[in-house]
């Protein structure tokens, strides 16, 4: 894509300002780095940091057939969330993958929000409008309309507190609710894509910059930090957390994702017979964590391999842990493989460096 038809975030100026660096990112321009991989990593796990995700989708379903879509095109149970709770969960779609995995937001009975990867909104949109002619739900896409920070780590909650009169404590992981944050209205969801606490708070474009500043400033006492989606890549696979497009896509079922616990079969959705065979026969693969043994660092597809040389599956994330200073990985490898301790090895320019499979979360 060409970097004109990038399109910026409301942040970008800001960014810019402070000398990140600048990439493409599902069609944005995204900043990766502002000054230290590894400083923005600790500073999350350790303290505070702060990340632009505008480029994430929003998408409201409103209505009497809101639920009946959403229970249907979503491989969760929509049933067990009530006003103000939030799911993750996965959209499967009619060849046996994923669509994209997905936020639902529950507001009420007849209005949810779905907060969806921005690589993916365009699809996302089309493939709900299309499931949508059985239902008659009302779709609406915000995602031009909200920015997003996720402002993570442990001393997160404590500095915004000082920006806001809504008692964070009392909010519980994967809940959220409307407030104010420096004056300005947003959602303030206690969720996030790091697994060291913190909040996402969705607020209008007008509104990004006023929100960025006073969140720096209310963070500086508490150790923040600017942080790109470098750093919010090694946090997210340090917890094993999938990302659309490497560990799980059109093709991944839930199941051999390891994603059963958001696939419920006590409903039906798209290719929920499909899915139930693939448990109840035992998936054929599976995605596993591994850490390397030999000296390297293993990279998206690169090739798995067994004792023997033969390539089995492939890298699907790779990183040097900054938290456990080794290196760490996603995969898939046949299900006689996923066991933890067993001996896969990774083919890294040419060669073969042993690795074990380990348990996720690898922190």
């Amino acid at each position: 894509m060409t970097e004109q038809a990038l399109k910026n975030t409301a942040l970008t100026s800001v960014h810019e300002g402070l000398g990140a660096k600048m990439v493409p990112f599902a069609g944005y321009n995204m900043p990766v780095l502002y000054t230290n991989l590894i400083q923005e990593h600790q500073a999350v796990r350790n303290a505070m940091g702060v990340f632009d995700v505008s480029h994430m989708g929003e998408v409201f379903i409103t209505g009497p057939k809101a639920y009946d879509l959403i229970q249907f095109i979503t491989s969760n149970d929509v049933s067990t969330l009530y006003d103000g709770r939030v799911q993750y969960s996965c959209m499967p779609n009619d060849q046996g993958g994923i669509v994209d995995d997905l936020l639902v937001y529950r507001y009420n009975e007849e209005k949810y929000l779905l907060v969806i990867n921005a690589s993916n909104i365009d699809k996302d949109l089309a493939w709900m409008h299309k499931q949508n002619e059985n239902f008659g739900a009302d779709i609406r896409n915000a995602s031009e309309e909200y920015s997003l920070l996720a402002v993570q780590g442990p001393t997160s909650t404590e500095a915004l507190q000082t920006l806001t009169s809504t008692e964070l404590g009392s909010i519980e992981y994967y809940h959220f609710t409307d407030g104010q944050m420096a004056g300005l209205d947003c959602i303030i969801s206690c969720t996030g894509y790091t697994g060291s606490g913190g909040f996402e708070l969705y607020v209008k474009n007008a509104d990004a910059e006023a929100l960025w500043n006073a969140v720096m400033k209310a963070g500086e006492p508490f150790g923040i930090l600017p942080c790109g989606l470098g750093a919010r890549d090694t946090l997210r696979l340090e917890k094993g957390f999938c990302l659309y497009g490497n560990d799980i896509n059109d093709e991944t079922s839930p199941i051999e994702a390891g994603l059963g616990w958001i696939t419920k079969f006590n409903h039906p959705f798209m290719m929920s017979d499909h899915h139930l065979a693939i448990k109840e026969n035992k998936p054929t693969r599976k995605l596993v964590g591994f850490e390397l043994v030999d000296r390297g660092i293993p990279r998206q597809h690169y090739p798995i391999c067994n004792a023997e040389g033969s390539v089995i599956g492939e890298v699907t994330s790779g990183t040097q842990s900054p938290s456990l200073n080794k290196a760490i990985g996603l995969g898939y490898v046949p299900t006689e493989l996923s066991k933890a301790g067993s001996e896969i090895y990774i083919e890294v320019r040419g060669k073969l460096l042993k690795a074990v499979v380990t348990k996720i979360p690898f922190l």
